[in-house]
């Protein structure tokens, strides 16, 4: 996304010219294609506007249809983040989580800490924490997407902007993309100018987060862009049983790119990027949540936790990919090669949450000590990427054409390769079973190495038609086939998988999209869209004495109108939407199995799940110099599979009374939760999101700023059946920011808060009948100094 000065944008006004490159592909590939395709320029130019001042909005132009267009022309629902909304979510050491809930119906998450982020648009995505774990919400980071979730974290900086496209995006992104995708792009290379950045801040527990930029041309025909940002925490959780201390992190990213364009009709950028994650993986913690309620025990005290095994959280990954543009008289080629890799992954914890071998298999003469509270069992476990590489290739052309119908077209490949290992053990390196069980039988470590390898193909179409100049029409249609291989390559558990060690399946979808938009004035548009979307089948890891698991593909179909409008002489945007989907067989993963098989975790398929709701996004310029946001959204997410049951929390015998989960779900015979009609995990129905900016301009260039952002979503179930317990509680987080600038704002100076209230929740859990849980960041206080050059 970027910004413009107000001026004629609208399709009631003359065509602009192009303003960004796209990429080029060979005219072979397209020459079918692009004899159908005659468009007029889809992209908006920077230009003057005569009602253009200081309390006037910019227009925002966003590539949501791989194309630049303004925000209001796009018939879909989509958000996009630049300036203070994105720059503060890095203040205190966020990563790639703190977009949550900042655009409407977001939702990130994780229980592996900053490594592996699971992404939710409209209630819908995928729980699953494995290696092998595929997700309905596409992440695109420089037009590449990032496949495997342990890429998807990769750090937020020198962002030209970030867009969150709602609804299936089957057409022209495709990937695994049915809920949506969120698309980040990084700043470009700029040619003939020397320029930078620098940014450097220090805050509670030692949070630091350093960035830094700088672009260079090297001719009038090549220019050099370096990005780097490191984040670092000490570690400020003490743990009183290992006398070790856990939360820290050091996590770096860097980009270096490279432009040549030798002139108007050929661009070439390279991308290289890199990061390196060592710190804390997520904090389990027992007995937290007070039987009976959602609410943290009397006393909960966040920097304390009681554990007995390893926490570590080690990533490293590396990437590159070429974007070549070809620009002919009729069309735009191009070509957009990827690949990445994750070189090192490794994340291990004490996911009991406690200490001691256990009350299950200790009790009642048990002589070693296991807290805090009722602890069931010792487990531990490790999970982590041996090797991975992923290639991607499109090729696309996109004609430029003045005329009343334009589109694009093209092909797109992808490969995968993984192998990981994941490892349940009571002590890792132990040599004594007495070590885990104080004497009764255990096995002190399973260890199982899969691989997998996947490989998809597609080729896709859209069009766009201005029937008159105010209503135009667009379809896109999308053919995919998916085949991936599965192999167990070594396995030690007790008793062993079930045969066969190996398993493929494919898939095959036609995607598509319509939609029509009408300008009722230039400032006042509606649209409506329909969309399907296809996630391909997933496979995962067996368990201890079942077989491989298997989900079949799933599809959606969502229905979306809205209206956009730009109010008050361009000093507000108003724009809200209204949607429906209905996913079939939406794959889903059951913690603590199924009825099928239990005291797992399972991969599965509802037979629908239904998603209905609202979304708001409102900016004003109330009065020179101060701006207002709020967004916010309504999903209302249900489970539509009257025979699908699955395990709920356990409750031993002989645990001490009253400490049981509650249930709220009906249960069969066997004592499986049947949770038809239950919203989907994660899917918190209300949030909202409110931000206030006011300058005071002093003399000589300087002035002094107040920017504060708050954040509310609602409760949400956390597992796919209902217990009082594990319901998340509403979460409220609060921003501020107080700062000076000077010398036009080339240097800036704050001081800031995340989470200012310190209000702290239980975000996420596991239900082994101790109430385990983890929780949101505390409060982060501190200071900042930008400079830029």
């Amino acid at each position: 996304m970027k910004t413009t000065n107000r001026g004629c944008l609208s399709s009631l006004c003359a065509p602009l010219p192009p303003s960004r490159m796209v990429r080029s592909a060979p005219v072979a590939a397209f020459a079918i294609a692009a004899s159908l395709l005659t468009p007029a320029a889809g992209v908006a130019a920077d230009t003057a506007g005569a009602d253009a001042s200081a309390d006037t909005l910019a227009a925002v132009v966003v590539t949501a249809t791989r194309r630049e267009e303004r925000l209001q022309d796009v018939p879909m629902s989509v958000s996009a983040l630049s300036g203070d909304p994105l720059d503060v979510l890095g203040d205190g050491g966020g990563d790639v989580k703190q977009l949550a809930f900042k655009v409407p119906s977001l939702n990130i998450e994780s229980s592996n800490g900053r490594a592996f982020p699971r992404f939710y648009i409209r209630g819908y995505g995928n729980t699953d924490y494995h290696d092998f774990a595929s997700q309905p919400v596409s992440l695109v980071y420089d037009d590449i997407v990032q496949e495997n979730p342990a890429l998807k974290g990769f750090p937020i900086f020198d962002q030209a902007d970030v867009e969150v496209l709602r609804g299936p995006q089957g057409t022209l992104f495709g990937r695994n993309s049915p809920a949506g995708v969120v698309k980040l792009e990084s700043a470009k290379p700029q040619l003939g100018e020397t320029s930078g950045s620098f940014s450097l801040s220090d805050a509670t527990y030692n949070t630091g987060v350093l960035q830094g930029v700088v672009n260079v041309p090297i001719n009038d025909q090549m220019a050099f862009r370096l990005s780097l940002q490191g984040q670092h925490r000490d570690n400020w959780v003490h743990d009183p049983i290992n006398l070790t201390d856990l939360g820290g992190f050091n996590d770096w990213g860097a980009r270096a790119q490279l432009l040549w364009k030798p002139g108007d009709g050929f661009t070439a950028l390279l991308n290289v990027h890199g990061r390196s994650l060592n710190g804390s993986s997520t904090l389990f913690r027992a007995n937290i949540i007070t039987y009976g309620t959602n609410d943290l025990v009397p006393g909960f005290d966040p920097g304390k936790i009681y554990t007995d095994g390893p926490n570590s959280s080690t990533l490293s990954t590396i990437g590159a990919n070429l974007h070549l543009t070809l620009e002919l008289p009729a069309m735009t080629l191009q070509s957009i090669s990827g690949y990445e890799s994750v070189q090192k992954y490794l994340a291990e914890g004490d996911i009991d949450g406690g200490y001691g071998p256990g009350n299950v298999f200790c009790a009642p003469n048990c002589t070693v000590a296991t807290g805090p509270g009722f602890i069931p069992f010792a487990v531990e476990t490790s999970s982590g990427v041996a090797n991975h590489e992923q290639l991607t290739q499109e090729f696309r052309v996109v004609s430029k054409s003045d005329g009343p119908l334009q589109g694009q077209a093209g092909v797109f490949l992808f490969y995968e390769k993984i192998t990981a290992a994941d490892n349940d053990y009571c002590v890792p390196g132990g040599s004594a079973v007495a070590t885990c069980s104080a004497g009764l039988l255990w096995t002190l470590q399973d260890t199982t190495v899969a691989r997998q390898k996947n490989d998809a193909e597609a080729i896709f179409g859209s069009l766009e038609f201005s029937v008159t100049p105010a209503f135009k029409a667009r379809a896109g249609l999308r053919f995919t086939e998916d085949h991936k291989e599965f192999a167990v390559l070594y396995s030690d558990t007790v008793p062993p998988p079930l045969a066969p060690n190996a398993e493929s399946a494919s898939g095959s979808n036609l995607s598509w999209d319509v939609s029509a938009s009408y300008q009722f004035d230039p400032d006042v548009t509606w649209y409506a869209r329909a969309a399907t979307g296809f996630r391909a089948p997933s496979f995962e890891e067996p368990a201890s004495g079942t077989a491989i698991q298997f989900a079949r593909s799933e599809t959606n179909i969502s229905y979306e109108t809205g209206i956009k409008t730009e109010l008050f002489e361009h000093r507000a945007r108003f724009d809200f939407d209204v949607f429906y989907y209905d996913v079939s067989h939406q794959q889903l993963t059951a913690v603590g199995g199924s009825s099928s098989s239990p005291n797992t975790t399972e991969l599965l398929n509802a037979a629908h799940t239904i998603g209905k709701g609202a979304e708001l996004d409102f900016e004003a310029h109330l009065l020179p110099n101060l701006v207002f946001n709020v967004t916010g959204s309504l999903n209302d997410t249900e489970i539509k599979d009257p025979g699908l049951t699955v395990a709920p929390c356990f409750n031993w015998s002989f645990a001490v009374p009253g400490d049981q989960c509650h249930v709220t779900n009906p249960l069969n015979t066997a004592g499986f939760a049947l949770i038809n009609g239950n919203p989907l995990p994660q899917a918190a129905k209300w949030v909202a999101d409110v931000s206030l900016r006011y300058d005071v301009p002093l003399a000589n260039g300087t002035a002094v700023y107040a920017y504060t952002d708050w954040t509310y979503r609602s409760s949400m179930n956390l597992f796919l059946y209902a217990a009082t317990e594990f319901v998340a509680p509403p979460l409220t987080e609060g921003g501020l920011r107080l700062g000076f600038t000077w010398a036009d704002k080339k240097y800036d100076a704050a001081i800031f808060c995340r989470n200012c209230t310190n209000q702290i929740r239980v975000i996420g859990g596991i239900d082994f009948a101790d109430t385990l849980g983890y929780i949101n960041d505390p409060r982060i206080i501190g200071a900042q100094f930008r400079a830029k050059f």
